[in-house]
């Protein structure tokens, strides 16, 4: 089977990935959470992971920086492996002084200065928004977690060093929860092929105000939004389940 991105075999991913950025985070996900776990893909090092989670099937693999890495990796598991729903895990950085280090945010939606969504939306501006369903699951796992979660508006950037400081001042006063550089694509890719997307993020920086969490710190607030994501795909089962 194969694409020129992942080598796994048929039947390799399960119908759920969560989807962080670093390869090395998708393998700690694997072995922290996930039972029964195997290497399905190590393709120019960007590894994937299936297991089970409460005995549900589970797959992770790394989408790598930016939207066109996403956009491949998303695309290749729809189209190729038979995915329905993704859920980018990653972080942010914050511009509103309401968000906070550590905080666990939810994307309704993505704005962007990529044009990849026009590109493939003949022109014209897409609205990249999360699947409502699973959105909605993810607030309520967090609700039933304790854990405090902001939902709102993402900012994708293409830029990591963008020379346009003056943008973040944009960013804040439209609302914008937390800048990151994959969910507009991610949730593009997956309204072109019939799929269903999430992103939930930890801020990791504030950009405007500085600071930044350690390593350490990283680790043990990204845990929190793992459960999240786990316990998201496990009420969106038991929700299915019941409206059939």
């Amino acid at each position: 089977m194969g694409t020129p991105h992942i080598d796994a075999g048929p039947g390799d991913f399960a119908d759920t990935v969560l989807m962080p950025g670093d390869p090395l985070r998708a393998r700690y996900i694997a072995e922290t959470f996930l039972d029964e776990v195997r290497e399905v893909n190590s393709v120019r090092g960007m590894s994937g992971f299936s297991g089970r989670y409460k005995e549900r099937p589970i797959s992770v693999m790394g989408h790598g920086m930016g939207i066109p890495s996403v956009s491949i990796y998303a695309r290749e598991l729809i189209v190729d492996y038979g995915a329905r729903s993704l859920i980018r895990v990653g972080s942010c950085g914050a511009v509103r002084d309401d968000v906070a280090l550590r905080d666990v945010v939810i994307g309704l939606g993505a704005c962007t200065d990529s044009g990849v969504n026009r590109s493939r939306f003949a022109g014209m501006d897409f609205a990249a928004i999360a699947d409502f369903e699973l959105t909605r699951h993810a607030v309520d796992a967090a609700a039933a977690l304790g854990i405090s979660v902001k939902v709102g508006n993402l900012f994708s950037a293409d830029l990591f060093y963008d020379p346009r400081p003056e943008i973040l001042d944009l960013l804040k006063r439209y609302g914008i929860l937390g800048v990151e550089m994959e969910a507009a694509g991610l949730f593009g890719v997956a309204a072109e092929f019939g799929a269903r997307a999430a992103t939930l993020c930890t801020v990791s920086d504030h950009i405007l105000k500085g600071g930044s969490l350690s390593s350490a710190e990283r680790q043990s607030t990204f845990d929190d939004m793992m459960l999240v994501a786990l316990e998201t795909v496990m009420r969106d089962d038991r929700a299915r389940e019941t409206a059939t």
